[in-house]
């Protein structure tokens, strides 16, 4: 049972080995505002992806290419002896998950004497970079 139980953590090692992570969190921006970045990045090579993020007009694109830029270094920094692996367009954006963060609560005046609430949301973003599955050739 004991080699058993090694022989799938060595394994469970080896994917974790391929596949980088980087999180942003509480980053000003709402949400929803920030999926609708994540979204047309989400599956594509990382190369393709800095360039999407680098002549998007939206706002968040900015905080994305910088997360997407420290996932890259990640991976690089776990798989040294694959760094033909970015050049060759193998690696993509496995995962990206857009999580809402705290908001803060905000007073403004209104009409008759009321307060309205004004919400200013901020969200956490968590990459995640892995190589692109091998594709099976038929003969």
């Amino acid at each position: 049972m004991g080699a058993r139980k090694r022989q799938m953590a060595e394994r469970l090692k080896e994917i974790k080995k391929q596949t980088a992570i980087a999180k942003l969190k509480d980053v000003p921006t709402s949400p929803r505002k920030m999926r609708l970045v994540a979204d047309i990045i989400r599956g594509v090579e990382v190369n393709r992806a800095l360039d999407i993020l680098k002549f998007s007009k939206k706002h968040a694109s900015i905080d994305l290419e910088k997360l997407l830029r420290s996932a890259i270094a990640n991976w690089e920094a776990k798989n040294p002896e694959n760094t033909k692996e970015l050049d060759n367009g193998n690696v993509i954006v496995k995962t990206i998950m857009v999580d809402e963060g705290r908001t803060l609560k905000r007073i403004r005046p209104c009409p008759q004497g009321r307060a309205g609430r004004i919400r200013k949301r901020s969200n956490h973003v968590t990459v995640i970079l892995d190589v692109k599955p091998a594709t099976v050739k038929e003969a």
